[in-house]
């Protein structure tokens, strides 16, 4: 029996579901399952319980038949954070479903900070200032992509955070939203992540 994975994709503050359009496909051909998730944005808390209301949603393996290779077995390998979305997998994916971590440009942060904490200043939504309580990348593994033209959070963070989570790190000439401007590089690190 072959084993395939499902993602779940987790947008920015100020994104939706949809800004992960091209990654989709991209995951999608590679034999991956993939949910998008949509924030409602209304807190920290309350974009947590929909994170780990769409993993109770994978409710465990999952058979499915394919017509060329038989059935596989899919599993929750990996959420995958974008920016804020990155402080909501660090806090939502304390689940035995949850396999690692990847985070794209994203917040990554400790117990008792918000994700807006590394900014050392004041953010637009402080209702999404929630601070994480369990970073789950102390217990489980991480994949981080720096995007090194990024002016929404400097690249040098960015690699102050994949360094402080240990996380496997790849850089890419990317902006803000790599998974728009390089959706073969985000796909290609999410797919290493699942096979890791």
């Amino acid at each position: 029996m072959a084993r395939a994975s499902n993602i779940i994709l987790v947008h920015g503050a100020w994104a939706d579901g949809s800004s992960w359009s091209k990654v989709i496909p991209l995951l999608w051909s590679r034999g991956l399952k993939v949910t998008a998730v949509q924030l409602p944005l209304t807190s920290f808390d309350a974009d947590v319980a929909t994170v780990k209301r769409a993993i109770a949603l994978e409710g465990g393996p999952i058979i499915l038949a394919r017509s060329s290779s038989g059935p596989e077995d899919f599993h929750l390998r990996a959420l995958v954070g974008h920016s804020y979305g990155g402080a909501i997998i660090t806090e939502a994916g304390n689940d035995a479903k949850v396999v690692g971590l990847v985070y794209i440009a994203a917040f990554a942060p400790d117990a008792g900070q918000s994700a807006f904490s590394p900014l050392r200043g004041p953010a637009a939504g402080a209702s999404l200032g929630g601070n994480v309580t369990s970073p789950v990348w102390k217990t489980k593994p991480s994949w981080y992509l720096v995007a090194s033209s990024d002016r929404a959070i400097q690249p040098t963070l960015q690699r102050t955070m994949a360094k402080a989570i240990k996380a496997t790190t790849i850089e890419v000439a990317a902006s803000h939203v790599a998974m728009l401007s390089k959706p073969e590089e985000v796909a290609k690190l999410i797919e290493n992540a699942t096979t890791a």
